[in-house]
């Protein structure tokens, strides 16, 4: 059990995703990721605060904003971000989950003319 905690398991990071996309493929993996900012506002006098992820948590870095000592705070979420608040702005990227889809082929004989007996039928599948 506690070599199991030690072992380094595989995921991709996404870090060849660029993030002036909305979203694009993993060259990596080949996952669909979608590109998200987020802004922490002061609750009460509405400046951006600096911030944080942390264990997936997005979090001011100071306990009291800097402008008005108020201790709220609001999280906004934008797919696009200005060059002004880059500073401000937490990046993360989600994995959108794909629908598969498979085909089959199935070849068709006829007994009466074998010069033109083949045909193709081509059906699709989806996969949840």
């Amino acid at each position: 059990m506690l070599i199991d905690f030690f072992i380094h398991k595989h995921t991709c990071s996404h870090k060849r995703v660029r993030v002036d996309v909305d979203e694009a493929y993993c060259p990596d993996c080949g996952e669909l990721v979608k590109n998200i900012w987020f802004i922490v506002r002061c609750d009460c006098c509405n400046i951006k605060r600096h911030a944080h992820s942390e264990y997936n948590k997005i979090k001011p870095d100071t306990k009291y904003c800097p402008n008005c000592g108020s201790s709220g705070f609001y999280i906004e979420k934008t797919d696009k971000i200005n060059f002004i608040d880059v500073h401000y702005a937490v990046f993360k990227q989600i994995v959108i989950p794909q629908e598969g889809y498979s085909s089959r082929q199935i070849w068709i004989e006829q007994e009466e003319n074998l010069l033109d007996s083949k045909k193709l039928l081509t059906t699709s599948d989806q996969n949840s």
